[in-house]
């Protein structure tokens, strides 16, 4: 079906309009208002690296319209509360290098300043971490590495002094703290007060490894390992993601190489092969393999899961149209109020399966277009 990929992402886009995009399923079913949020995001960073990699304009001119519908001006954003102190409201601002860089408008520049002016100010851990939101006291999430330090990776470089020092220690603690030796695996969050009701009195960790989380956290180091120039900060962080994703193939499922939705739970009772994560993982492998930071086994490796995904949920419609299925919607830790999220097994499993949203189909995606650079 590779042929068809890019005519489902085609559809995708002309079915979508900046206030309105068909892959931000949470949004649609919850009837919010347009807002900056990561969901588009990611969708918007696939797009222009698909657009990068076939050529196709209207990729870069979707991303360029879409973004400008939600940046003013001034550089203020639509929808965007600083106050909140929310990583995830950090990731769509990557994009805002590559958009500044193709078109030189300044307000991406002003905009891409907002944002981090909230790092400069967001609440930390006594370990120097970052809070996952304000609403979330001395938590650590590993989507959280990939929703802020692309973005404080990239302003490093491009805007600031390139001292990525900060990035680095704030990744170590990751995996210090979150990484199980025996396991291989990164757990899905850290409470450093161990106040949590999902955390370990102990530990502080939550109680499983979510895939999703887990493909986040390889995302983010291919990603940055990719900005970084060589040198003793960019071996470290090859080190880690060279574990982490041996850690994680481990896991593979044989007969596909997806991953399940809790990664060492295999196929116990409700579990099941889940598209985003996978997605994820394979993308880290196709992307190291390519920078030389993995070996070639792990390009094999990713393209089969990639594989397995469209065998197993890129399916066809009566109308001759693809649907790509078997996507968590979504998933977190709390907060206080919202106990049904406790990081166990039954919960991980109990949220909707859903198709077409963007947490599956923007790695999906870039998956897509690092097979696409191996095939030339």
């Amino acid at each position: 079906m590779y042929d068809m990929i890019e005519a489902y992402l085609k559809r995708l886009i002309d079915g979508s309009t900046p206030d309105r995009p068909l892959w931000n399923i949470e949004n649609i079913r919850q009837g919010k208002p347009a807002h900056w949020n990561y969901i588009d995001g990611c969708m918007i960073t696939a797009l222009l690296s698909a657009s990068e990699i076939t050529g196709e304009q209207n990729y870069a001119d979707f991303a360029e319209k879409f973004i400008d519908y939600y940046v003013q001006e001034d550089g203020s954003i639509l929808g965007y509360e600083k106050p909140k102190y929310n990583l995830d409201d950090i990731n769509e601002g990557r994009v805002l290098f590559d958009l500044y860089e193709m078109t030189g408008k300044e307000k991406y520049r002003m905009a891409i300043e907002r944002l981090h002016e909230q790092l400069l100010e967001q609440p930390r851990t006594e370990t120097g971490n970052f809070w996952h939101k304000k609403i979330y006291p001395d938590q650590v999430w590993l989507d959280g590495i990939y929703m802020a330090q692309v973005f404080s990776t990239r302003y490093a470089l491009t805007c600031g002094n390139g001292d990525v020092s900060d990035m680095m220690q704030q990744i170590r603690n990751v995996r210090r703290y979150l990484y199980d030796t025996e396991k291989g695996l990164l757990y899905h969050g850290w409470d450093c007060s161990r106040r949590a009701f999902w955390a370990d009195p102990e530990t502080g960790r939550s109680a499983n490894f979510w895939l999703r989380a887990i493909g986040w956290f390889t995302v983010a180091l291919a990603d940055i390992i990719g900005y970084l120039p060589d040198g003793s900060d960019r071996e470290a962080l090859c080190e880690i993601f060279r574990e982490v994703i041996a850690g994680a193939a481990q896991y593979a499922d044989t007969e596909t190489g997806m991953y399940y939705q809790v990664v060492d739970c295999g196929d116990r009772e409700g579990n099941y092969l889940e598209t985003s994560g996978s997605s994820m993982i394979a993308y880290a492998m196709l992307k190291g393999t390519r920078l030389g930071v993995l070996p070639p086994e792990f390009a094999v490796a990713g393209k089969k899961t990639f594989d397995g995904i469209c065998q197993k949920y890129l399916t066809m419609r009566a109308d001759g149209e693809l649907n790509l299925g078997g996507i968590c919607l979504v998933a977190g830790l709390g907060p206080e109020d919202h106990r049904r999220r406790d990081g166990s097994y039954e919960y991980y499993i109990s949220e909707p399966v859903v198709e077409n949203d963007a947490m599956g189909v923007a790695p999906f995606i870039l998956c897509y277009t690092e097979i696409k650079r191996l095939m030339t």
